[in-house]
């Protein structure tokens, strides 16, 4: 029995426009699979395109977070959020660009004992405050960055990508997307 990806309806390649289409066949040539994400969004076609179009403004520029730190604050920030679409998903992909197959897991189960350096820790402190008190962020949050050598910029960064997944949380947890298996194995040898 296979297990649905979503709760609403995932549609048939073919049915998709041609620009959704080609994203999701560009993703499977380099990965070898579609996430799952990617065919439950495909459901609401201008959804996926914004959803995908921050996502990559966000996690495939150049700037002070390395890929890896990028992906820290999603793998901290979605165990917080109980997402197990995302700490699996974005767990591989930490694994594969820290080089690093103990990491995602050292995250998701508690970042504060992970092997991180302090600039890292101050970076999944700060999102952390942004996942789940943001109303608490003070000017000494940003000191707090600035002296471990982030950039403003960098700071909006952490914050923003915080921001972005934790609403990525709350839609895969209420649509139940579930990870593709081929995750579990990714990075790990």
């Amino acid at each position: 029995m296979t297990a649905a990806i979503s709760r609403f309806p995932v549609p048939s390649l073919s049915d998709l426009p041609e620009d959704i289409r080609a994203r999701i066949e560009a993703t499977a040539a380099k990965s070898g699979f579609v996430p799952n994400v990617m065919l439950a969004l495909a459901h609401r076609p201008d959804e996926f395109r914004a959803f995908f179009a921050y996502h990559d403004a966000l996690m495939a520029k150049d700037g002070g977070l390395s890929k890896a730190e990028r992906e820290m604050i999603v793998v901290a920030t979605s165990a917080a959020n109980q997402c197990q679409y995302c700490v699996i998903a974005h767990g591989a992909v930490l694994r594969i660009r820290a080089k690093n197959p103990l990491i995602a897991d050292q995250i998701a189960t508690n970042y504060r004992k992970a092997d991180l350096t302090p600039r890292q820790r101050a970076m999944l402190d700060f999102a952390m405050k942004v996942a789940l008190s943001s109303h608490q962020i003070e000017d000494e949050d940003y000191t707090l960055l600035l002296d471990h050598g982030f950039s403003r910029e960098d700071c909006w960064d952490i914050a923003a990508i915080a921001a972005f997944f934790g609403m990525s949380n709350r839609l895969a947890n209420s649509l139940a997307f579930r990870p593709n298996d081929e995750f579990y194995r990714m990075g790990r040898e």
